[in-house]
């Protein structure tokens, strides 16, 4: 018999060398942009999206959002600057009835005519209500209307809406194409005085020739009539000058009492929040 032999397995292949993988730079991670932070920004007032400044001209349609009149009726900036004959004039106060913006709306009611000699409308700008801002005006006899932003939408598009439900008191200006011609904040005094400034240079730019003119006419008229008449020529007076030590103690008073205004109207609206 032939005995059948049982061959032998193959022995098995030796498993190759274990390769080593390329190590390179791990891809940075895309992370996403969160919009917490921009959001936060538009909120309080501070967006670069909502920041004015002066010369730039804005897009006055949609500008602001929409606000309301002491009286109840809705507006928008473009529609106050469409109404006016020669732009808007806002000045921006922390609550209505306080000593500092007592002060500021009777300084704008006082030079109400001058700083609208030139066609520029002028509004108080704040978050009270209606009612609020209707006590106000009617209590201190202001010849303007005053404007009602409780959400502070037009507060923060001009700059001036302060963390967290605050405003900043100040001024901002614009004319009737739009563009920005004053915008910055200030106490009582200072924000009236941006505004007469701004008309003051304004206006010297056409009246000072004409002026000049007339007095110039007048004054050879007089010489003339002195010659004739034999008489020796007049010599003008010079009007009196005031000190510099004066102007500037009165520079230091005014900004004395401006602060005193701020402190007490931070005083006041301490005073109405409710206890927790």
């Amino acid at each position: 018999m032939v005995e059948l032999r049982k061959r032998k397995a193959p022995a098995e292949a030796a498993p190759a060398p274990p390769t080593k993988k390329s190590v390179g730079k791990a891809a940075p991670s895309k992370t996403k942009s969160s919009g917490a932070d921009e959001k936060s920004a538009v909120a309080n007032g501070s967006s670069s999206k909502t920041a004015v400044a002066v010369g730039n001209t804005i897009t006055l349609d949609g500008f602001g959002g929409e606000i309301e009149t002491n009286d109840g009726e809705k507006s928008t900036l473009k529609k106050l600057v469409e109404e006016s004959k020669g732009g808007v004039v806002l000045f921006t106060y922390p609550k209505a009835s306080t000593p500092g913006c007592t002060t500021q709306v009777c300084l704008f009611r006082d030079q109400f005519a001058p700083l609208t000699s030139t066609g520029f409308s002028i509004y108080g700008l704040s978050r009270d209500s209606p009612k609020s801002n209707t006590t106000f005006k009617t209590k201190q006899n202001l010849p303007y209307t005053l404007l009602c932003d409780p959400s502070a939408t037009l507060i923060g598009a001009i700059g001036f809406k302060k963390a967290p439900s605050g405003t900043t008191r100040g001024v901002f200006v614009v004319d009737k194409e739009g563009k920005v011609l004053a915008a910055e904040p200030g106490g009582p005094a200072a924000t009236v005085e941006v505004v007469s400034k701004l008309i003051s240079e304004g206006s010297a730019a056409v009246e000072p020739s004409a002026i000049e003119m007339v007095d110039d006419a007048a004054e050879g008229s007089k010489v003339e009539q002195e010659i004739e008449e034999g008489k020796p020529i007049s010599e003008a007076a010079e009007p009196a000058t005031e000190t510099n030590g004066t102007a500037e103690e009165k520079k230091e008073d005014v900004a004395q009492a401006e602060v005193a205004a701020d402190v007490a109207d931070s005083a006041k609206i301490i005073d109405d929040i409710p206890p927790v």
